[in-house]
């Protein structure tokens, strides 16, 4: 069995809460992976104390955590001198849409120029994508998929929701589950051209033979619950439908303007609502008594001019904040997660040590996964090591390439 001990880490973010620190900082630290595991996180001196039995901190229980000093006379250990800089988890991308074609970057020019965004830009980037191949479509997630290994996202998720019809909303999913666990089913992303007459014929079918064909390939369920997009009731339908197929829900809600998506998803009991950009007092006093999560999407504000939703009064109620790209060619064609930190940041009243936790164990909370966002004993080994000595440079030096090595799976991508 392989085995890596990473050591001589200046700052390690555990995110396995200790003293008070939610980000279970450590210092001077070091992490053992074994078969792909993390099998022991402690101090960098007992990592090298062949005589030592113990000192590391074993955070949680798992058959694979055992004593660094007995690795260490194991042949085939890897050593890797972190050289005092930063080590984090893996950043948790929990809303994306990678599989798509063509291009809307006249869209944005237009934009900054002083037109106003729209869900229905949506359609033409739908029309791009029917015309696009399976290769085609296969080759640009691929490249997608290298871009954000390369910014140290390790898990991520993938939305359907530009093909909108039965074969083309299948397809999507097949393709997103190549490269991911995390699919979500999002046929009602917007009506369709074709059934601009006839929206409740296109609720049935999103129901119906669309979500049969995608369900095989998926694990979650989204809807569009936005003026321009889907109602209220044709949301609660399109939900529960899922559920009844096996998905677990999520909202796309409150983006362009007040509404009813934030209460709707705390009903239903979604994994996470998304976007987040206009809420009510009862819209955070609902999120703040539930479990769903309200994911923050800041790239899609910095490319349409809209307001960057209220992080601090949501996190002050106590609301599980996740950050997320949105990675898409319309709202937010970025894939890069320490952007989204360094907003957060700037724009939404965020620390940088919460900015961090919500880009890595908020996000993995909003895809109801214990394994990934955090460095504890059994977890993925998923790390990124920063070419920083901390994790707050990530804030500091926006738009500077900080990432230094990946792993994902105790495998250097």
């Amino acid at each position: 069995m392989t085995a890596t001990l990473i050591t001589n880490i200046g700052e390690l973010t555990t995110n396995v809460a200790a003293d008070g620190d939610p980000l279970g900082t450590l210092h001077d630290a070091a992490v053992l992976i074994v078969g792909g595991r993390i099998a022991w996180v402690g101090p960098a001196s007992a990592a090298h104390d062949r005589e030592s039995t113990s000192g590391g901190r074993e955070v949680g229980s798992h058959p694979a955590s055992r004593s660094p000093d007995v690795l260490s006379r194991q042949e085939g250990l890897e050593v890797v001198d972190a050289g005092g800089r930063a080590v984090i988890p893996g950043f948790v991308d929990s809303h994306t849409h990678l599989v798509f074609g063509g291009d809307r970057a006249d869209e944005f020019e237009a934009r900054m120029t002083g037109a106003p965004y729209a869900a229905g830009g949506i359609r033409r980037t739908v029309a791009a994508t029917r015309a696009a191949s399976d290769d085609e479509l296969r080759a640009r997630l691929a490249a997608f998929v290298a871009e954000l290994h390369a910014q140290g996202t390790t898990t991520f998720e993938i939305k359907t929701g530009y093909g909108l019809t039965v074969a083309d909303e299948e397809r999507l999913a097949r393709l997103a589950a190549e490269v991911t666990p995390e699919v979500t089913f999002l046929g009602a992303h917007v009506v369709p051209e074709e059934y601009s007459e006839r929206r409740a014929g296109y609720v049935d079918l999103v129901c119906g033979a669309m979500l049969h064909a995608c369900a095989p390939h998926s694990r979650w369920i989204d809807v569009f619950c936005e003026r321009g997009a889907f109602t209220p009731d044709e949301a609660r339908r399109i939900l529960a439908a899922g559920v009844a197929h096996g998905l677990q829900p999520r909202v796309h809600g409150n983006q362009l303007g007040p509404g009813d998506g934030v209460r709707l998803a705390v009903e239903r009991g979604a994994a996470s609502v998304d976007h987040c950009t206009y809420l009510s007092d009862d819209d955070v006093a609902a999120l703040a008594e539930s479990d769903t999560v309200a994911t923050l999407l800041p790239g899609v504000e910095f490319s349409t001019r809209q307001p960057y939703p209220d992080a601090r009064r949501l996190i002050d109620a106590g609301v599980t904040v996740a950050l997320a790209s949105d990675c898409n060619p319309g709202s937010s064609f970025t894939s890069s997660m320490p952007l989204m930190i360094a907003l957060a940041v700037r724009e939404m009243g965020m620390t940088p040590a919460e900015a961090v936790w919500a880009a890595t164990a908020g996000g993995a909370k909003a895809l109801r996964r214990d394994d990934v966002g955090v460095l504890a004993v059994g977890g993925r080994a998923d790390l990124v090591m920063l070419g920083a000595q901390t994790r707050v440079h990530l804030a500091y030096r926006p738009g500077v390439p900080l990432v230094n090595t990946v792993w994902i799976g105790g495998a250097e991508a």
